[in-house]
């Protein structure tokens, strides 16, 4: 980044870590000490789709890749789509086999990476929950290589619990890269597995 970056106000795009994910494994382990949270089993990516050949067949791989795991015991992964155009394939797992979500999170991202679709990638979420139902995601920001905690709260209204989204910012600083920015704290609304 340059002088002139510097005075008007520019910032250097942060690099994608896929591997950051990773660090999923070890967090919840923290989390569920920290707050009680322990893994749905669900996870899911997000992309933007794109018309072409190109992305189809990408996409396509992507699915028969995920589907061809002899380990899977649970649903084939499926894709959806929310109501604000966004596609979101998703994957179940046993709870207590985050590793394997994980790999499933990672394994997406980069098969569309490296198919040349990197700009389409918009976040990956692992969801969680307590004993008393509450749900937590924890939000891979693909484009900025940071996590932050998205905590919708029961009921029909789109509202969020604040609290407890700080509460677990405040309990994984130590085990992933956190978003500092809360501007960047996007609500996922109808995200699977929340």
């Amino acid at each position: 980044m340059g002088f002139l970056d510097i005075l008007l106000g520019r910032t250097k795009a942060v690099a994608p870590d896929l591997d950051q994910l990773f660090g999923l494994p070890s967090a919840a382990l923290t989390l569920q000490a920290a707050a009680g949270f322990t893994p749905t089993g669900t996870g899911a990516v997000c992309f933007a789709s794109v018309e072409g050949g190109a992305f189809a067949q990408a996409h396509q791989e992507v699915q028969e890749l995920l589907d061809a795991d002899a380990e899977r015991t649970g649903p084939p992964v499926e894709v959806n789509r929310d109501e604000y155009g966004y596609s979101w394939l998703v994957s179940r797992r046993e709870p207590d086999d985050l590793p394997a979500l994980v790999s499933d999170l990672h394994a997406v991202n980069s098969a569309l990476e490296g198919s040349g679709f990197g700009p389409q990638l918009l976040c990956s979420v692992a969801g969680f929950q307590d004993t008393g139902q509450r749900r937590l995601g924890l939000v891979y920001l693909y484009k900025r290589g940071t996590f932050y905690p998205f905590a919708p709260l029961a009921g029909e209204a789109q509202r969020r619990d604040n609290a407890l989204e700080l509460q677990v910012k405040a309990a994984l600083a130590d085990d992933l890269r956190i978003e500092q920015d809360l501007s960047r704290w996007f609500p996922i609304w109808g995200a699977p597995g929340l």
